[in-house]
């Protein structure tokens, strides 16, 4: 979307909240997989597809509800341990196709803020991005699992980061690509636009109140591109 202009000479600032994993990065089969793979070993049932489904919840809030008090916090933070080494033992994901022309289309507009709005707890979050995108985000423009009590879908995490920003919330912007993840924007009363990269139909994401559902993110610069 273009800066807004009032005579050519006001410049309104916007800011752009991105998911993480399944939005700029295809991380979400190997996460899928560690999952199911992890919570058989624990006698837990939690298929490849209700991973995608429940995607956007932090590890320790899935775990919660797979568990129903059956485990203390303890034996939930060694399960997801245990899972978070699997899913590093799978090797860096590739970054989602589109999503470097993007983000440098948003940085080079010189009036946008990029930030960071996930559910990860990884404290190499910063360098797994630096490394991808180079030069785009900044630790002061991330939002994670470690800075809110309650994770996506609750708003929590969309409201802190457009408290931070320090702009209305008509100058801010959610790129998603989970249902829960645009459940939690849009109950932060933000505009949401879903990227559906994943085996859930486009009406999942709908459903939960997306502004727009795009094919890919090169879909998604088009239309910023033109509006």
């Amino acid at each position: 979307m273009r800066p807004i202009q009032t005579n050519d000479l006001v410049t309104v600032e916007q800011a752009f909240f991105f998911d993480m994993d399944g939005t700029l990065f295809d991380s979400m089969p190997n996460h899928a997989r560690a999952w199911e793979t992890v919570a058989a070993r624990h006698g837990l049932n939690f298929p490849q597809l209700t991973c995608y489904q429940q995607e956007g919840r932090t590890g320790m809030d899935i775990l919660r509800q797979l568990c129903q008090g059956k485990k203390d916090d303890a034996e939930l933070w060694q399960i997801y341990e245990e899972k978070s080494r699997m899913f590093h033992d799978m090797g860096e994901p590739d970054p989602i196709k589109g999503a470097d022309r993007l983000l440098t289309y948003l940085q080079q507009r010189g009036d946008t803020q990029i930030w960071i709005v996930t559910g990860s707890a990884q404290q190499s979050l910063f360098d797994r991005l630096d490394l991808a995108f180079p030069g785009i985000f900044t630790r002061q423009r991330m939002i994670t699992a470690l800075d809110i009590e309650k994770g996506k879908p609750a708003p929590d995490p969309y409201l802190a980061a457009w408290q931070k920003s320090g702009l209305s919330k008509e100058q801010c912007f959610v790129v998603e690509n989970a249902p829960l993840g645009v459940r939690s924007a849009k109950a932060a009363g933000l505009i949401t636009y879903a990227v559906n990269t994943g085996p859930l139909p486009d009406k999942d994401l709908l459903r939960e109140g997306a502004d727009h559902v795009f094919r890919g993110m090169n879909e998604l610069l088009l239309f910023l591109q033109s509006h």
